[in-house]
This record gives structure tokens, sequence and C-alpha cells, in this order.
């Protein structure tokens, strides 16, 4: 069975290279020549564990290629995935430029009967617009080649992506003919042999469950970051509380530990979108347009620590542990990083950065700002006045604590992913501030 997918970012390659694994023939397309270039000396663009041996073990066996050009394998393929970017506007609306534009090229070269599959997040009613422009560049030639859109929304998280998709829980596909439905429980059936939990619906439904389910997850963040910033103002222990409410088997306990707020590719927009979505349709989401407000502001919980710790913060020194939005990613993408760095520098503090990935990233992204970036944690952290972790990287859990006060001029450690074991940071002679804690 050969593929094509269309886009190689954290979706794209990664449901490339496992499709491959699985033995199907599998085509990587890209506009961005200088990846497709990189992709085929074996360079890859994102930092995603054992993604780059996946990637190697699969183009030497011939099962997994890179172009730049979409209409060389279309008369050879089944089926096209479309996964391409889908940025937000202004607006907070998703930008369907892209997929659009895979749809316009679809719809121009396709010789025989094929299924574009969006694969991206998109808004409801994207599936009608993919067809509208195959239907109109179709009219074009003046023939009439039979296709099916679906939609099959990813569900994958970054830092465990591979896993995600050789093991799903569910996938999600939205039809509206029976000849996609076969084609795609064909294609996904190697995945699920022992518990084949494709859910089928209609494409409306699989456009929605995309953004429902990250807006839940989302949700439960910033309600536990809002449960968090009342305990720290009642005396209470969100440690205590969560466990507390995790413990109840309706609540459960995954995503519901406070931090200082969510980032990444995903949740950010997808909130956003949600929400414009419903603008559009004369609807307010009030829970999920509070959702990105409190989100927005808890981005800022580290830096007020570190201003009730430090004082004034001109002339003090801040070393910040962790850059990406999560561990095992060099994602920057809406990470809370940014805004405390970015605050801290508009105070007049210095900043001194370590992560284990990330760096390079930053570096790019925040090449104007005077970041100092250290080979590692106790480097970043010498002389410092306070430390700041906003990444909850392996490496950074169980830190030499008598190492790190000999090395630090201050006292102040902030923990904003509430890791630290508050006695024992206290006990080696540091004033401890986590969230809710």
């Amino acid at each position: 069975m050969k593929i094509a997918i269309v886009g190689t970012g954290y979706v794209g390659l990664v449901s490339g290279a496992c499709f491959a694994e699985m033995g199907l023939d599998i085509t990587c397309v890209d506009i961005d020549a200088e990846k497709i270039e990189g992709l085929n000396a074996g360079v890859i663009p994102i930092y995603e564990p054992g993604l780059e041996e996946l990637v190697r073990r699969n183009v030497e066996a011939g099962r997994l290629h890179f172009t730049t050009d979409l209409t060389e394998c279309l008369p050879h393929v089944e089926v096209v995935f479309s996964a391409v970017g889908t940025p937000p506007d202004e607006d907070g609306s998703a930008d369907l430029k892209y997929v659009l534009d895979v749809a316009r090229t679809f719809g121009r070269h396709i010789r025989k009967y094929t299924v574009l599959v969006t694969k991206s997040t998109v808004p409801v009613g994207t599936a009608q617009k993919v067809r509208a422009v195959i239907e109109e560049e179709l009219e074009k030639r003046g023939c009439k080649v039979p296709f099916d859109v679906a939609s099959n929304p990813e569900f994958l998280k970054e830092g465990a992506a591979i896993k995600d998709f050789m093991s799903p829980d569910r996938v999600v596909v939205g039809v509206d003919s029976e000849r996609a439905r076969k084609l795609m429980a064909k294609l996904y059936r190697p995945f699920l042999i022992s518990n084949f939990r494709v859910l089928f619906m209609d494409i409306p439904s699989a456009e929605m469950t995309k953004y429902a389910a990250n807006a839940m997850l989302a949700t439960r963040i910033s309600f536990m970051n809002e449960i968090a910033n009342l305990c720290d103002r009642v005396d209470a222990d969100v440690e205590m509380v969560r466990k507390g409410i995790g413990s109840d088997a309706r609540i459960g306990n995954k995503f519901l530990y406070p931090g200082c707020g969510y980032g990444g590719s995903c949740f950010p927009k997808d909130v956003k979108a949600l929400a414009h979505t419903a603008r559009e349709h004369g609807y307010t989401m009030q829970v999920i347009e509070a959702v990105e407000r409190v989100n927005e502001q808890q981005k800022g919980i580290v830096f007020e620590k570190l201003q009730t710790a430090l004082g004034d913060l001109r002339g003090k020194v801040v070393a910040i542990w962790g850059l990406a939005f999560k561990p095992e990613t060099d994602d920057m993408r809406e990470a809370p990083a940014t805004v405390v760095i970015g605050r801290l520098l508009d105070a007049g503090a210095e900043v001194r950065a370590y992560d284990p990935v990330a760096m390079p990233e930053s570096r790019r992204r925040m090449a104007d700002l005077p970041i100092r970036y250290a080979q590692t944690m106790y480097e970043a952290a010498e002389g410092v006045d306070a430390v700041a972790l906003l990444t909850e990287w392996k490496e950074l859990r169980m830190p030499d604590w008598t190492q790190l006060r000999a090395t630090m001029r201050g006292d102040a450690v902030v923990d904003g992913r509430n890791i630290f074991d508050k006695p024992e940071v206290e006990a080696a002679g540091f004033r401890y501030f986590g969230i809710g804690k």
C-alpha cells in the first residue's frame, strides 16, 4: 500500500516513519527544499525520542522517501494525508491556506480514485471547503475522477509521539462513504491487531473530536492552576488537594498537575480556534475562553514568585532551568519560558539559561535577547540569586542541593512544576517557592 504524507513537521514525519515501520511505502512531501534535502541526508529537523533511528531504518529499507513534489507520487498512491500547518490568525482562527493548497494540488493532478485525509487540526467544516476546492479543480480539468475526503485527527504527545502512534488508545476517522471507510480500516488494522479500536464517525464529528479533546485537557490544567493559586492564599497544599480529587474515579489523576501554564503547538492554538469557531456560529464558549485567559495569566506566575523572593529585580541574576514547553522536545512555541525571560529582562534582571535540548531553538527564537546559555544546570546557577525551574526534564528533577547551595549567591528556588521536595530543599538552606504549596 502506497501513501503520501504532505508536511514533515511533528505529525507528518512521525506518521510517515511509523507507517513505513509497518511495511507501507511512504513518500513524505514538503515544499521546504532545504528540509527535504536534510531529511534525505539523514538530518531530522525536530527532536523526538527514537525518531532519528526510525527514519534511518526505514529509509535504508526503501520504504520511506522524501520529495518536494506531490505531483510525482500522486498517480501511485491510494491515500494522501494532509499534515501541513494550521497557524492561528490574529483573531484566533486557524489559517487553512496550506490545507487548501494541498487540496488544490490534489484536484489538479489525481488520475484515479484517491482519498485525501486531513490529519492537521482543522475547524469543523474544513472538509467541505477541501471537497469544494478539489471539485473546482476537477471541473477546470473537465474530468470526473472519483475521490473521497476524510478526517483523521492526530492525538500524539510530543516526547511520546512514536509510542502514541504505534500503540494508539483510539484512532478517530471521519468518513462519508463506505469505500473510504474500508480503505481507512485496512490502513490502520496492523496497528490495532490486539485491540481494533478505530472509531468511525461523520467528518464534522471527527473534526470536533480533536478540538474537544485538547480543550478538555487544557481545561483540567487551567482548573488546577486556579486551585493552586487559591491554595497559596489560604495556606492549603495543592498536592494534597490533587491527590484527594484525583482519587475520585469520576475525575481521575491525569492532567491535574499545577504549574506555570501550558504551551506547545496544540493546546494554545486549538483552544483559541475552538472559541473562534463558536463565535462564528453565534455562540460564546465561556469556559473555553476562561481557560485561555487563566493560562496566559499563569505563564507569569514564576516571574511573580521571583519578585516575591527577590524584591526589586534590577541587577539580580536568575537561572532558568528548562526552556521547552515540556520535557522530551525542543518545541518552544508558546512556552512559559519565553514569557518569564521577557519579563525578567524588562525588569532589569540578568538571565542565565539551561535546557538539555532546546537551547538551539531558544537562540533562534530569542536571538535579540541578552540571555547567557550554560552547558550544565550547575553552570547556569553559578553566582545567581535564584533558580527557577520551568521544564521538568528528568536530569533537573533531583539536583545536588549541597552543590547548588555552594554555587549560588542567593537562596531562592522557584519550582514552576512542583517537582522538588519542599522540606528537602529547605533543609539544604534554600527558600522554596512552589505553585500552590
